[in-house]
Order: structure tokens, then sequence, then C-alpha cells
């Protein structure tokens, strides 16, 4: 962020980590939910983002997450286009498609934080 004091950014932070958490979402889609758990199970998500999916140090919260914005970022990494970003993720979606992808997305999204 060019312009902006290091204060300035901590201080964002504190404002937007002090905001109460919601779901993005709450419908829960009969079949991609379940199917979604279970994707996310086996992939083992929960090993570096904690079984509840709130993430530590810097491992994000997945749980309560936008689906879209869940998506956009698995499939980055799919493809290799996360700039920047710990390669550790590619390799844990290697192999999962984008069907499944949506499934997991859905399913994190609509975990309550």
């Amino acid at each position: 962020m060019d312009g902006v004091s290091d204060a300035e950014i901590t201080a964002i932070s504190r404002h937007y980590a002090a905001q109460p958490l919601r779901p993005a979402g709450t419908t829960r889609d009969a079949v991609r939910f379940p199917q979604g758990e279970k994707l996310a199970r086996e992939a083992r998500c929960g090993t570096c983002h904690l079984p509840d999916y709130v993430g530590r140090e810097q491992m994000p919260r997945l749980a309560g997450q936008r689906e879209d914005y869940l998506l956009h970022s698995m499939r980055q990494f799919v493809s290799n286009q996360a700039v920047g970003r710990d390669t550790l993720m590619n390799a844990a979606l290697h192999g999962i498609s984008d069907a499944e992808l949506q499934s997991i997305a859905h399913y994190l999204s609509r975990l309550a934080p």
C-alpha cells in the first residue's frame, strides 16, 4: 500500500479484525454441502486451517468466507495463478476437479466462523 504508513495499516487491520464474523451463506444445498464436507476432510484441509477451519497464524480462516472468494482462490492455486502465495496449496488441491472445488467452497462458506 503505497503512501500508507505501517501504523495506518495496523489501524485498518485492527478495525476489520474487530468486526463480527457472520457466515456468508446460510442455505445449504442438500447434495453439495455433504459432498464438500467429505472432500474437505479427504483433502485434509483441517490439518493446516484447523479442524473447525478458523485458521491460525499465516493460515487463513476458511469457515464462513464468501463462496465465490473461496472458489476463486482455490482456482488460482489449481491453475498456478496464485502469485506470491505459498505453493503448498497447489499440491493440496492437485487432482481435485472444478466441480469438487465448488462443493468444497459451498461447504466452507456455510460454516459458522
